[in-house]
């Protein structure tokens, strides 16, 4: 059976790359995960402003509104996770411990200083992954 990894931010374009592999590949078992960089939304607090039991609560915050979300695009035989880590990372370790054969993912197609502050989670792992990665753009 194919396995597909399909990476989610909950954005129009991630929607449209889980909804891509399902048509593509109908029947083939697909996990969905989410990966939150704690270090990039918290690094400016984390001496500062507040103390780690305040982090630590938000952060299962966040894991339980992520986790609604991969609920509720989940469809039946479908696996969802939820990992905190550097994304591209994150996406390659799961591909690889789920034994994936594509990874299918959106993309925001950020350009100038936005791609250059933000980077490409999506070209990231194209440029790291052993497997095929199908990239999704929202056209709107």
């Amino acid at each position: 059976m194919t396995r597909i990894l399909v990476p989610t931010d909950f954005s129009a374009s991630a929607h449209r790359a889980l909804k891509l592999a399902r048509q593509m590949v109908p029947g083939a078992h697909i996990k969905v995960i989410h990966v939150f960089d704690a270090s990039a939304a918290f690094s400016p607090y984390v001496d500062a402003l507040a103390p780690a039991y305040m982090l630590e609560e938000t952060q299962d915050r966040i894991r339980d509104a992520a986790m609604e979300n991969l609920k509720n695009v989940q469809e039946e035989g479908e696996e969802i996770l939820f990992v905190m880590g550097r994304p591209a990372d994150e996406v390659l370790k799961a591909a690889r411990d789920f034994g994936a054969d594509y990874i299918f993912m959106g993309t925001h197609g950020r350009k100038g200083l936005s791609h250059f502050f933000f980077g490409s989670v999506a070209e990231a792992v194209v440029r790291a992954s052993p497997i095929p990665v199908m990239i999704v753009r929202d056209p709107e």
